[in-house]
């Protein structure tokens, strides 16, 4: 069996205090020592430019905590997809919940198992929304770089950025002839090819790029009944861009893509029992679970396989087609961003978790088609700037989650098939219909001083109309609207030129929630007051850079999703919770080709009012005030070393690692030990040789080099399946070599 922990809790977070204290220690002794050997002109660090703040800024002059991934740190070995990149970012916690991006940021996220529910970090593709949290795991490719915002984002994103924003920016076409090539192979057999070609049309004014990924490897466990693999993974993505430049003041840029994945992935892992003996459910009809199995056959428990009569299926397609038009008149900008995306899916799971069918085959569909336009304008002058913005978001969602009652007679002394011909069912469809507008304004009292305001003006409307199947059917026809304000209020004081304050107060917004085909009453919005203050510096010839954030959430009507008492998925609203924490980011580069990144966080996030029924005490009401919030880890710390070392005319080798600690974590409301992953350590680490034209590379890398067994989603199932622990894991220990040619 794997190891489920590195460190004990106790021992863990002594080691995190340690460790944070040492680095930002050693860091502060190294500064002297920096300052007498970096040279005047010395190796400078690259200050990104960014538009996360709707407009183009410098990371280094933002008033917020942003971390932008650039494209040398995305692709195989690197961050490949959302779940990899929370290693990257500071308070990013990512874990897929059966084929559902589950993304936390400062301990807040994505916690109903049901459709139509939405997550609380808002994710778009060059600006354009990518709602349905199971359309945010296709994977990156030919992305330029990945901005992610922490904080409520309420004035510049709206809806569904109570926690923050993560903004994908997509490579555009190039007025010369340019492309690329990665061929990568690794272990589980895995295969992965990635390339773009990007060139004039009618030079500078038409311009094309087309791009495409392959993505295919065996699976990380197996189904010991039937042998097959599970949690593999066979997909493919293409998208195409088209730049269209007619004169120096407007461009069109229109991109057109689409994705496929059939495959074995996402698959329910079986952790124990909780309130129930190991499997009283499935020993009815004599199966096994991968523990009892295990037991029995007297061979090695490997929590990575599965033990189940169904296998897990996973098949899901998109296609999205995304205009977006630049009109810039001088100091005046004015930007129209329309898209269109169209997503499918269909998985299949195993709630009994037992190689016998006990009512356990779970089929779900989901089908969602996406509308948004927004026009954004920006105005800029000495001492003033101007960001206005209108949208409008359409989505028909339609989902099914049945359940085949074969067998389940047998609970009420009947004969097992009475309820074979029936099926547990949720089906609708909800319609959702959102507009917005915004206005925010910054003005620059003094050459040091500027004060920024903005306030948006939020409503969002829902319609469900569906039905629920259970040993009879009700309607859930609903439907209800909400409108919200949410304002912005910061400050900036510009010390120096390489020095920033910053202090900020902004409240968020994410809507109510219809779930499709439940019972479940309408589920109110969510609300927070988010403040936050910080610092970032350039200093020692801009060898080093760093940045602390303290920050304070207040949030309010918080939704909370769980399997009630009936068996019945439920959503309700937490009354209130509160986090707070800080985060600080050191990045360095003491000589040429040497660089150093170090992040450490620090956060409390705790329900301050909520009262739920404990599966673990018969559902009877517990007050939760004072518990941790789901995927709310108290301490996170990373370090990462880069250098490159130069072979003269041959070329560079780089050599890299990153060592990745992240503190214990809840998954459910109730705090307890079943649901519930231990503090870990990763490390990662490459060598990449690269020759002296930049054409061509060979990269050797490794993830999770010890093999660390890392649970980043645990849920207690329905009381008619005995509240069994079921979830998702990290991938195991992976490597490979990825061969580039650049042309």
């Amino acid at each position: 069996m794997h190891n489920q922990a590195v460190l004990p809790g106790r021992s863990a977070k002594a080691f995190t205090m340690r460790l944070v204290i040492g680095l930002l220690g050693g860091s502060i002794l190294a500064a002297p020592l920096m300052a007498q050997s970096a040279p005047a002109d010395g190796p400078l660090l690259e200050d990104v430019v960014v538009t996360a703040t709707r407009s183009s800024e410098s990371l280094s002059k933002i008033g917020a905590s942003v971390t932008a991934i650039g494209a040398d740190q995305l692709g195989a070995g690197g961050v490949t997809e959302i779940q990899s990149l929370a290693q990257t970012v500071p308070n990013l916690s990512v874990g897929d919940q059966f084929g559902v991006n589950r993304a936390f940021i400062r301990g807040i996220g994505l916690t109903s198992i049901d459709l139509g529910a939405d997550g609380a970090v808002a994710f778009l593709q060059d600006g354009a929304a990518i709602a349905r949290p199971a359309a945010q795991l296709s994977g990156f490719y030919d992305i330029e770089r990945v901005e992610v915002l922490r904080g409520p984002q309420g004035t510049l994103y709206g809806r569904g950025a109570t926690a923050g924003a993560i903004n994908l920016i997509t490579k555009r076409p190039t007025a010369e002839l340019s492309g690329y090539g990665r061929a990568t192979y690794g272990n589980y057999n895995a295969v992965m090819l990635e390339g773009a070609l990007s060139g004039p049309l009618a030079g500078d004014k038409l311009m094309v790029r087309v791009a495409g990924k392959y993505d295919r490897r065996d699976g990380y466990g197996v189904n010991q009944i039937t042998g097959n693999d599970i949690d593999n993974r066979n997909a493919w993505a293409l998208r195409g861009s088209l730049l269209f430049v007619p004169s120096e003041t407007l461009e069109l840029l229109v991109t057109a893509e689409h994705f496929e994945e059939d495959d074995n992935n996402y698959a329910f892992h079986y952790f124990g029992p909780t309130v129930a003996p190991e499997n009283q459910l499935g020993s009815i009809l004599g199966g096994d679970t991968i523990i009892t199995r295990a037991q029995r056959l007297g061979i090695p428990l490997n929590l990575r396989d599965i033990v189940s009569d169904q296998e897990p299926l996973n098949k899901r397609d998109g296609t999205a087609i995304t205009g977006i038009l630049t009109w810039t008149p001088g100091d005046f900008e004015l930007k129209s961003i329309t898209a269109w995306r169209d997503f499918t899916r269909f998985n299949r799971t195993d709630l009994d978790a037992s190689d016998v069918w006990m009512f356990g085959q779970n089929n779900y569909d989901e089908e969602s088609t996406t509308f948004q336009q927004d026009f954004i304008g920006t105005w800029s002058s000495d001492r003033f700037d101007l960001l206005v913005g209108a949208t409008y978001f359409n989505e028909k969602l339609f989902g099914s989650v049945r359940v085949p009652l074969v067998n389940l007679g047998l609970l009420f002394g009947l004969p097992a098939n009475t309820f074979d011909d029936q099926n547990y069912w949720q089906k609708g469809t909800v319609y959702i219909d959102a507009y917005g507008a915004f206005v925010q304004g910054s003005y620059a009292v003094t050459d040091q001083l500027k004060l920024t305001a903005g306030i948006r003006y939020s409503y969002e409307k829902r319609r469900g109309v569906g039905t629920f199947t259970f040993l009879g059917e009700v309607s859930t026809d609903k439907e209800k609207g909400w409108g919200a304000w949410t304002p912005t209020l910061a400050a900036n004081y510009q010390v120096s030129d390489n020095t920033l304050l910053y202090a900020s107060v902004t409240r968020g917004f994410k809507s109510g929630v219809i779930n499709v085909g439940s019972q479940n009453d309408v589920i109110d919005p969510e609300y927070v007051w988010g403040y936050e203050a910080g610092i970032k510096t350039i200093a020692l010839n801009g060898t080093l850079s760093a940045s602390l954030a303290g920050f304070y959430m207040d949030y309010s009507d918080l939704q909370v999703g769980f399997v009630g008492s009936d068996s019945v998925v439920t959503t309700v609203n937490a009354a209130s919770a509160r986090n707070y924490g800080a985060e600080i980011e050191l990045r360095a580069r003491p000589a040429q080709g040497l660089t150093f990144e170090i992040f450490g966080t620090w956060l409390d996030a705790r329900y301050t009012e909520f009262v739920s029924g404990d599966y673990r005490q018969g559902f009877l009401p517990v007050d939760l005030s004072g518990n941790k919030l789901s995927n709310a880890p108290e301490f996170t710390v990373r370090v990462a070393g880069d250098y490159d070392l130069p072979l003269g005319d041959s070329g560079v080798v780089n050599l890299r690692a990153d060592l990745n600690f992240q503190d214990e974590v809840f998954f459910t409301e109730f705090n307890n030990r079943d649901a519930y992953q231990p503090a870990t350590v990763t490390i990662n680490a490459g060598i990449r040789f690269t020759s002296a034209d930049e054409r061509w590379s060979i990269d050797l890398w490794g993830r999770n080099l010890t093999d660390e067994f890392i649970i980043t989603n645990n849920i207690i199932t329905a009381p008619l399946f005995n509240s069994v622990r079921v979830g998702s894991l990290a991938p195991p220990r992976t490597f490979g070599a990825t061969l580039g040619i650049n042309f």
